[in-house]
């Protein structure tokens, strides 16, 4: 039986502007460096699965130019796979001239099991015996923004072959991306190719969510990036271990340690107030998630102020937790019975009051009363104790 895990849009060296260093942490240097640490583990999946050799199907770095450490220390993950590794050049990374692939530090540590895929010729892949057991075909990316359909080519010249035969490719399959300028990728000469004994499975990269959605025996898939990159990838990273023997067959592995997360939800109380704080707590492995959130609905001055505590609580604690600039839209009335009720000298209370006019047409207004009720909330002994739950 001849089996494979195929993978895509490692994208190494990526940086996300969201993950801000917070005191003594830093989140973009775990982020960075547990992406690395994924690929280690798509070894570990690939021996326990008995995979013969590993697919990645483009973007395997982030830019041409990440640094010398990135390349290195990838490149010693790639070397701990102890597999054939085959990497496709994507859009991010691809095969032009200057590229990282020809540079010094690339060629110096790239390990022996590691092959680039560097044009359209047939690769036999051997087993221990030299026997072959598949064969890989490729189109690399010469340019980050192809112009042409990477594949409709090379899929029609195939001859039929009664070795397993896979094509690595990276592009948008027409149909899935809502930006037709992405649509690069015909699907008729795949599906002809495969028709008529050509090819076995087509490994697809670019699209960063698993597809098909489901485990079954379609020979053409996208892998989903290991590690998730954004709030549209709705759950961690994954893989797909691929069987070729008789027909196809494919199973989704997550591998991922990061989790992008949107939080949408109501809010009109107290009650709303603490379910969003339980919403929080359900996260497990908070420090690797990453949060926005979009609150609808009315507050009080004083709930607001609340609502503040609990995200602050929670910066200490998530990798990133931040309002949706387009999404959030809570609406703020003023509310005195916070400043009414402590023991405040006269000139703060008749600030609160006066900020309390100005709430319904200036938004600093309502941020300084806020700020002023968190303040007489935290001298409340009530409030002292409250926090991220653990």
């Amino acid at each position: 039986m001849t089996r494979f895990l195929h993978t895509s849009d490692w994208q190494l060296g990526m940086t996300r502007h969201y993950l801000s260093k917070q005191g003594d942490d830093d989140p973009q240097a775990r982020f960075t460096a547990d992406r690395i640490e994924t690929v280690r583990r798509l070894g570990e999946v690939a021996r326990q699965e008995e995979c013969d050799f590993v697919v990645v199907a483009g973007d395997v770095f982030e830019t041409q130019n990440v640094s010398a450490q990135i390349i290195a220390r990838s490149c010693e993950a790639m070397a701990s796979m102890d597999l054939p590794v085959y990497l496709l050049p994507g859009n991010h990374d691809s095969l032009e001239p200057g590229c990282l692939w020809d540079a010094t530090e690339f060629t110096r540590h790239c390990p022996s099991n590691v092959r680039v895929l560097r044009d359209q010729s047939e690769i036999d892949v051997t087993d221990a015996n030299g026997s072959v057991i598949a064969q890989i075909v490729a189109a690399p990316l010469t340019t980050r923004h192809p112009s042409t359909d990477p594949l409709a080519e090379l899929a029609t010249s195939l001859k039929p072959t009664q070795i397993p035969r896979i094509l690595v490719g990276h592009g948008q399959l027409e149909g899935l991306s809502g930006d037709t300028r992405d649509a690069l990728i015909s699907r008729a000469p795949l599906d002809d190719a495969i028709a008529r004994g050509a090819l076995t499975y087509v490994a697809l990269g670019d699209r960063h969510i698993a597809w098909p959605p489901d485990d079954d025996h379609a020979a053409i898939r996208y892998s989903g990036t290991p590690e998730t990159t954004s709030f549209n990838e709705e759950t961690v990273g994954t893989a797909v271990v691929v069987d070729l023997d008789g027909p196809v067959t494919c199973t989704t592995i997550k591998v991922g340690t990061w989790l992008h997360a949107r939080v949408s939800q109501q809010v009109a109380g107290e009650e709303d107030l603490e379910a969003l704080r339980d919403r929080f707590d359900s996260f497990d492995h908070r420090d690797r998630t990453i949060i926005r959130y979009d609150l609808h609905g009315q507050l009080t001055i004083s709930q607001t102020a609340e609502l503040d505590e609990i995200i602050a609580d929670y910066e200490t604690v998530f990798a990133s937790i931040e309002a949706s600039e387009n999404r959030h839209d809570l609406t703020i009335v003023a509310d005195d019975a916070t400043l009414n009720d402590a023991d405040l000298p006269n000139w703060v209370r008749d600030a609160g009051e006066e900020l309390s006019t100005m709430c319904a047409t200036n938004d600093d207004a309502v941020a300084a009363l806020t700020l002023l009720h968190r303040f007489v909330s935290a001298q409340s002994p009530q409030t002292r104790t409250a926090g991220v739950r653990r």
